[in-house]
């Protein structure tokens, strides 16, 4: 039984975003061990979209409906291979089904245009909610029917409870420090929590890969994660803020103003030469 390929997409995708994201701390962190322990998070979550990616280029090239689907790259042809270089760096914005909350900014509210200073409060902030996220996630499709998923969910499942227990253990630290770190991770997850909404959302190939027992129905695990986070946030003598507000649309590929920007900075190298090889 094989997962729906915009399954293993939408999952690629928001592994690779937010670990994009998080590599931007690399040489600015704000102590040395959070410069190395982002960067490793980093490196986590690329390994992760890399061996989704993998198999997605497999079933691609097993399958000339989806072969011809994706014949439109930069670099590719129709009897070209598809790579995870290819679903990585040559596709458009519209084709990539990550969530909205990973490609945002380290900052508060900002247009697309504009720039701001890093808060790490809004990186921790948002780490913690996915991760808390992933961790159901990963542990649910570790029995998933696409054994390939599965054996990349059980792995995968042991470096998000670290992602989790290190952003849980500084959100602690912010809610129970100087007044001025409780506010920032207070108005980090004011700002970043109605952009989880979409965790929940189902889009077709959830729904596939729910009937042919491949996925996982998201809802389901809703209740777990409000506890989850409740739990961490009470600790951190935090408010849990309302998910209410604005749907975001990532995942369906409808994004942000800030995706652009994510995507020139990743695949400006590989766009200026296409056919290099490493």
């Amino acid at each position: 039984m094989q997962a729906p390929l915009d399954y293993l997409l939408h999952l690629a995708d928001s592994a690779l975003i937010l670990g994009q994201r998080n590599a931007e701390w690399c040489g600015h962190g704000p102590i040395l061990e959070e410069d190395l322990a982002l960067a490793n998070n980093s490196l986590d979550l690329i390994g992760q979209a890399r061996l989704l990616y993998q198999v997605a280029a497999e079933r691609i090239n097993a399958d000339a409906d989806l072969k011809a689907r994706f014949a439109h790259l930069q670099g590719a042809r129709v009897d070209d291979a598809v790579t995870e270089d290819t679903l990585a760096y040559f596709r458009a914005e519209h084709e990539f089904l990550n969530h909205t909350l990973l490609e945002l900014p380290h900052s508060g509210p900002l247009a697309g245009t504009a720039s701001g200073d890093r808060d790490y409060a809004v990186t921790i902030a948002r780490n913690f909610l996915y991760s808390a996220y992933m961790v159901l996630l990963w542990d649910a499709l570790s029995a998933s029917a696409d054994t390939d998923l599965a054996a990349i969910a059980a792995k995968s499942l042991k470096e998000t409870r670290y992602h989790l227990e290190h952003a849980s253990d500084w959100l602690v630290r912010f809610g129970d420090g100087t007044e001025l770190s409780q506010a920032k991770a207070q108005a980090a997850l004011n700002h970043l929590m109605p952009y989880t909404q979409s965790f929940w959302l189902r889009t077709a190939s959830m729904d596939a890969a729910i009937a042919n027992g491949t996925g996982v129905d998201p809802e389901s695990l809703h209740g777990d994660w409000q506890a989850l986070v409740t739990e961490t946030l009470n600790e951190a003598s935090l408010t849990t803020p309302s998910e209410q507000g604005y749907v975001p649309q990532g995942h369906v590929g409808v994004h942000s103003e800030h995706m652009g920007f994510v995507l020139a900075t990743m695949q400006s190298l590989a766009r200026a030469h296409p056919q290099a090889t490493w």
